[in-house]
C-alpha cells in the first residue's frame, strides 16, 4: 500500500486503504509542494512478485523501470535528454566531476549494471530536477555500488559543481518506505552559483539518484525536493 507523506512530516495525505494501483500525487497546498499528476504502479508480468515479497530473494523489480520514474509535475519544462527512457552510462557519468568519471565507469562495469532510466525537468522558479534509476542483477550489486560510492555519512563521489555536501538533518525518518534506504544530502553555504540537493535511495536491485539544483542566490527548496524523494521511494517500495 502506498501512503503519501507530506515532505518532512510523515503526515499521510492519502487514504490508507487506497489501492496501490490508484494513488493520487501530492497537490500543491501553498507550502511549495509540486502538483504531480495521479501516480500509479505499473502492472507486473504474470506471476512476477513484488521486489520485497518472500518469493523474491534477489529483490528484483520486475516492472519496467521506466514506468517507475515520477512524471513531471504541473508547470514543468521537460529535459530533452532525460525523457523517461533509457539513457547511456555516459549521461549518468556526466553528473559527476570529470576527474572521478573513469573510476565510476569502472565501478559500474564491475557491478553488473543492466540499464539506466532517467527523467528531468525545469520548474518555473528555475529549479532543475533530475532522477536516475540504475538497475542491477540483484540487491547485492546495488548495495555494493552504494558502498563503493562511499555513500552513507558522506554524499560519495562528488557531483559537478558541488562543494560541501552534508547529511540533511531535516529529513524525517518517519517518511521511510519499507525496503528502501535513502541517504539525503544538502549543499552548505557558500555554494557558489548553484545550490544542490541530492539523495541516493537503495531499493533492492535498484539504486536511485535524485538531484535538485537552482542557480543564483536562492536555494533549491527543501519541501519539493523531499516531496519528490518520498514519492520516488514509494514507487520503488
Amino acid at each position: 500500500m502506498l501512503v503519501l507523506g507530506s515532505a518532512g512530516t510523515g503526515t499521510a495525505l492519502g487514504p490508507a486503504s487506497m489501492e496501490r494501483t490508484d494513488v493520487p500525487g501530492l497537490a500543491t497546498e501553498g507550502d511549495g509542494r509540486w502538483d504531480y499528476p495521479t501516480l500509479s504502479l505499473p502492472a507486473l508480468p504474470a506471476g512476477s512478485p513484488r521486489p520485497f515479497s518472500d518469493g523474491n530473494p534477489a529483490e528484483v523489480h520486475h516492472a519496467d523501470l521506466r514506468k517507475l520514474l515520477l512524471p513531471a509535475p504541473a508547470g514543468a519544462t521537460a529535459d530533452k535528454k532525460l525523457t523517461g527512457g533509457w539513457v547511456p552510462t555516459g549521461q549518468f557519468l556526466a553528473e559527476f566531476r570529470k576527474d572521478k568519471r573513469d573510476g565510476l565507469s569502472q565501478l559500474l562495469k564491475d557491478s553488473a549494471l543492466r540499464h539506466i532510466a532517467a527523467r528531468g525537468w525545469t520548474m518555473p522558479d528555475g529549479t532543475v530536477s533530475r532522477t536516475y534509476l540504475l538497475q542491477f542483477n540483484s540487491a547485492g550489486f546495488a548495495g555494493a555500488l552504494r558502498d563503493d560510492l562511499y555513500v552513507g555519512v558522506s554524499a560519495g563521489i562528488p557531483l559537478v559543481g558541488t562543494d560541501v555536501m552534508e547529511l540533511d538533518e531535516s529529513w524525517n525518518a518517519a517518511d521511510k518506505v519499507p525496503g528502501v534506504t535513502p541517504y539525503v544530502f544538502d549543499e552548505k553555504a557558500p555554494f557558489g552559483g548553484e545550490h544542490v540537493r541530492q539523495a541516493y535511495s537503495v531499493a533492492g536491485d535498484t539504486l536511485a539518484l535524485v538531484i535538485h539544483t537552482r542557480k543564483g542566490k536562492e536555494e533549491a527548496a527543501r519541501i519539493p525536493f523531499q516531496q519528490s524523494l518520498i514519492l520516488r521511494n514509494q514507487l520503488l517500495g
